[in-house]
């Protein structure tokens, strides 16, 4: 079976997977997220005009961000859990289809009728059939009958709002949401059902995808403050302490934070990993003292970092890659992400995962004390705004240099690395993201007392 998948930067060759994604994806999975793509995309012809009308449905808008959310690479690689999506699809729709054609009533027009080149609903019951219908509407075919640059620009503004879902998803969590994220992401998602082709409407809405993504992110922040105060710069430990141990990889700051309340007074160590990483400097985290630092570095390390780790593993949200034998068994997800035969955590209950660390070895003894600081975000910065503005001045601070994005995972692959070393001594460098963690471990100094490197986040 073949796939067709390029909406990351580790694809094969950088121009696509079609034998087996770089991630794990494997084909089956490939097709059925396209499906469920193919479906949020009919759902939200009702969506959409629903909203012109004054109606919205809560459970239409949240379903449309995690079905989004759950397409993005490194989140979801179970089959069983897609079919499980689409069955859910389906009743979405109905209830879009009400709501739209409830509010034409009220108005005293005429519905739209709309049509799907394929039943993405019918035989729901049936993985294998709900598979070919994901081969018949993958990105290949789109690129066939389009072309590669309309297709691509179609498939970038998706990819945009899957980014966009991830955003969403979490600022949801705690309880922060806007409607206009949602009305975008419906309006987009019917644009793509029409097929547009002018390339000079596709490169605008993909430049309106990107500020509807800074939205998205505001809105994040605005959450994650709100409920763990703002980041502080914080020295993070990123050596191991002797004990029973869990590390938690992924985004999900809610997991963290119910995890950590879970396992108080249980004598187990709490590891952040990955990104996960900037957790370490809110108020409201770092207040738990067994949440003792940060295991690892980048996301595509981890299947030697946790086969190395003597605890459980908990995944949230995306980041997953799959796991090896010999730690499958610790390894649990949550939230929207999974992987067949790995247990899934519901409700935020880490019965599970703090039974499995309880019965780990744990680490014997304490590494070395080594630390990084962390937390430079903008209220961070803005403290220090007047020492920064007076080393300028007086030209100690030449220039600022930042470096973000997502760290490659090829061998050899040192542009990050080299770029930080050379930079001047009289420069700072700001991090964030994962591409930070080539260097962050190393001695970068500082400018009057002000660290040279500065990781936002």
């Amino acid at each position: 079976m073949n796939m067709f998948c390029y909406q990351c930067e580790q694809t094969v060759q950088g121009t696509g997977c079609t034998k087996f994604g770089n991630c794990g994806k494997d084909p089956e999975t490939a097709a059925l997220q396209d499906l469920l793509v193919y479906a949020l995309k009919d759902i939200s012809r009702y969506a959409h005009r629903a909203r012109q009308m004054g109606a919205t449905d809560k459970a239409v808008n949240v379903f449309t961000v995690e079905a989004l959310f759950s397409t993005l690479t490194n989140v979801d690689f179970d089959p069983a859990r897609f079919q499980k999506l689409l069955n859910e699809a389906a009743a979405i729709k109905e209830k879009a289809k009400s709501l739209y054609e409830n509010a034409c009533k009220r108005q005293d027009k005429s519905p739209e009728q709309f049509f799907c080149d394929v039943p993405w609903w019918a035989n729901l019951d049936d993985l294998n059939t709900l598979i070919e219908k994901g081969q018949i509407i993958g990105i290949q075919d789109k690129i066939t009958k389009l072309g590669p640059d309309v297709a691509g620009l179609q498939e970038l503004i998706t990819y945009g709002l899957k980014g966009a879902a991830a955003y969403i998803d979490h600022a949801h969590i705690l309880g922060k949401e806007n409607e206009t994220v949602y009305a975008f992401i419906h309006k987009t998602l019917d644009r793509l059902t029409e097929k547009p082709t002018d390339v000079g409407e596709l490169f605008q809405m993909a430049l309106a995808t990107g500020e509807m993504n800074l939205k998205a992110m505001k809105l994040l922040d605005f959450a994650n403050t709100g409920a763990y105060g703002h980041p502080e710069p914080t020295k993070v430990r990123i050596t191991p302490v002797k004990g029973k141990c869990i590390v938690v990889s992924g985004h999900d700051l809610k997991d963290l934070e119910e995890l950590l309340k879970q396992t108080q007074g249980k004598d187990i160590n709490v590891y952040t990993h990955g990104e996960m990483l900037p957790c370490n400097a809110y108020p409201g985290l770092k207040k738990y003292k067994h949440l003792v630092g940060n295991y690892g570095g980048a996301w595509q390390d981890q299947r030697n970092e946790f086969d190395k780790f003597p605890g459980a593993i908990l995944m949230t949200t995306n980041c997953l890659q799959k796991p090896k034998d010999t730690y499958q068994l610790r390894i649990f997800t949550s939230g929207l992400v999974g992987w067949p035969g790995v247990t899934h955590i519901t409700n935020r209950n880490f019965k599970p995962v703090i039974d499995a660390a309880l019965a780990s070895p744990g680490f014997t003894e304490d590494d070395p004390a080594k630390f990084i600081t962390v937390g430079f975000a903008r209220n961070a910065a803005l403290a220090s705004a007047g020492k920064i503005v007076e080393l300028v001045k007086q030209g100690k601070i030449k220039h600022f240099f930042l470096i973000g994005g997502c760290d490659g995972a090829k061998p050899g692959r040192n542009y990050f690395t080299e770029f930080a070393q050379k930079v001047p001594n009289d420069c700072v460098i700001i991090t964030l993201a994962c591409g930070k963690y080539r260097f962050n471990k190393m001695e970068f100094g500082s400018i009057a007392g002000l660290p040279r490197l500065l990781d936002c986040g």
